[in-house]
């Protein structure tokens, strides 16, 4: 017989914490997702043709690359650890620098950045970039993706990912609202403006070669007539022999009462090269890279080419490395303690506004030693509380009262004597 305690509290059912509406994204769980944009001419039409979307990239990637980096742990700053280590050589093929290039180019081009660790004794020992056209994302039924799968050459491999959300592919993506599963990318939203320059430049191109237009009109006067014999072989001369830029400036032959008329660039041409010019700026909009850190003539937001760096690092670069030290600190430096942040006091153009404030905080009559030393990143200093003003800043009440020096003067010495040598007027 099973005896049952009448005073026990019946035990609770185990909680489990879930998103009530996660599992309505999901409409086939289990079946592999894939980005639905052809990354292939993001990146042969965006990288590989378009020169501003290029340098685009490459300056943002650069600009993260060359971010020095510190562990912290609690409030001490480590010179050396294992993260530290990781991050100047994440694998054997490449070195800190090509990697964290070649993450930041897959997230501006793709909008999403896998990164694979690879760990040895629960420890991570190396890193690499997997490319994200070759990943796709298995969906779990709670709204959560339950592997990743790498395919290339026909072969795949699945990396699956834990209850608590745990794995060992890190995928850091852009804000996407009409996709739940791969982020947006600058190259996508800034397709038109890359399409136009694209196509203003091979516009340019031909008008370079002569082949768009003719440079000029070859007129016969009305007595002469060419048959089709003398007219094919006049053309094929003319684009053998005087087309394309190898033959500018040839002199021209011509027979039979022939004229030639001199041509100069439409007003559409003339329009092309402006809008070649309009597209590349909507290009470096679309990265957040001011046009005049790409050398794009047109009306320059800022007044000097310091102010351009420094917007620069504050709206795009900045922004993406807070976006990068959240997502290592969460699946790298957290499970070890510690915290990795970026070294900004070696930023160049951080450095230089830094300057300024400290040179304001210096020249401010109205903050006390400690206070500047707080703005200027420094520690506190004793007997740094004290205000300190110059000697000809007084009040009219403290120049009327009687000086009291404090260190014993005979109580006949004249307080106008005294106020004469303190450098006032005497009362």
């Amino acid at each position: 017989m099973k005896f049952t305690n009448p005073f026990r509290k019946p035990a609770e059912p185990i909680a489990t914490k879930e998103s009530a509406a996660a599992h309505l994204l999901v409409m086939s769980p289990g079946q592999a997702v894939w980005s639905p944009r052809d990354y292939k001419s993001f990146a042969q039409e965006a990288y590989g043709q378009n020169v501003v979307a290029y340098q685009s990239v490459n300056r943002i990637a650069d600009a993260i690359a060359s971010v020095d980096w510190v562990v912290v742990r609690g409030e001490t700053e480590l010179t050396e650890h294992p993260i530290l280590q990781l991050l100047r050589r994440p694998n054997p093929q490449q070195s800190g620098d090509e990697f964290i290039r070649a993450m930041v180019s897959f997230y501006l081009i793709a909008g999403n950045a896998f990164t694979e660790r690879v760990q040895v004794g629960g420890q991570t020992r190396e890193l690499y970039q997997l490319r994200p056209d070759r990943m796709s994302i298995t969906p779990g039924t709670n709204g959560a993706p339950t592997a990743y799968t790498y395919s290339v050459n026909g072969k795949k491999v699945q990396f699956p990912v834990a209850d608590d959300g745990s794995s060992d592919i890190w995928h850091m993506k852009a804000f996407n609202p009409l996709n739940d599963w791969y982020g947006l990318s600058p190259v996508e939203a800034g397709a038109y403006a890359i399409d136009q320059s694209n196509e203003a430049m091979a516009w340019m191109q031909a008008l370079m070669q002569n082949s768009a237009r003719p440079s000029g009109a070859l007129t016969v006067s009305p007595d002469n007539d060419l048959s089709d014999e003398s007219f094919n072989r006049l053309k094929a001369q003319i684009d053998e022999q005087y087309s394309g830029s190898a033959n500018a400036g040839r002199p021209m032959l011509l027979e039979g009462g022939m004229d030639w008329k001199q041509m100069g660039m439409s007003p559409t041409d003339m329009g092309i090269i402006e809008s070649k010019f309009s597209a590349a700026r909507d290009v470096a909009l679309a990265f957040g890279v001011p046009p005049q850190l790409l050398g794009i003539p047109g009306d320059n937001t800022y007044s000097n080419y310091a102010e351009a760096r420094l917007a620069f690092w504050e709206d795009t670069v900045i922004p993406l490395l807070d976006l990068i030290v959240a997502d290592w600190n969460m699946w790298l430096a957290e499970p070890q303690g510690v915290t990795l942040a970026p070294n900004m006091d070696k930023i160049p153009a951080i450095v230089e506004k830094r300057q300024t404030l400290w040179q304001m905080a210096e020249a401010s009559t109205s903050l006390t030693i400690n206070e500047k030393r707080e703005a200027m990143g420094y520690g506190p200093t004793p007997g740094g509380d004290v205000l300190l003003v110059p000697s000809g800043m007084i009040s009219l009440a403290d120049a009327t009262t009687p000086l009291d020096l404090g260190i014993g003067l005979p109580d006949e010495v004249d307080q106008k004597a005294l106020r004469l040598i303190a450098g006032y007027d005497a009362a």
